[in-house]
């Protein structure tokens, strides 16, 4: 599963929390991993320490990694993976609450 956010995004800071919780919970059975696309570096770094999340992230100050799971237009973006690393569902735009993206996590990355 890859999240595409960005420090300056407020849907993304909000979802950021369930990210937390849901990758502990899922530790070894979903890989998660985090886009900081079109940001400051100085801020995104900021942002990880106050909201600190169990997997890594990849820097992407142009967008151009995101593009590659449908991400890049709207933020945050969340992009779901089968085991054999095709692309089975592109989340556009933030989670509501946590039981929404472990619904998502349960249907595209656990079953999909």
């Amino acid at each position: 599963m890859v999240n595409q956010w960005a420090s300056w995004c407020g849907p993304c800071r909000y979802e950021f929390p369930f990210f937390a919780t849901l990758a502990r919970r899922y530790e070894g059975e979903v890989a998660f991993l985090g886009v900081n696309s079109q940001d400051s570096r100085e801020p995104a770094l900021k942002f990880l320490k106050r909201q600190p999340v169990p997997f890594p992230h990849f820097v992407d100050p142009d967008g151009k990694i995101a593009r590659t799971f449908r991400g890049g237009r709207s933020f945050p973006t969340t992009a779901f993976y089968s085991a054999d690393g095709k692309l089975s569902y592109t989340h556009v735009g933030g989670y509501p609450n946590q039981a929404a993206l472990d619904a998502d996590i349960k249907k595209y990355a656990l079953d999909g």
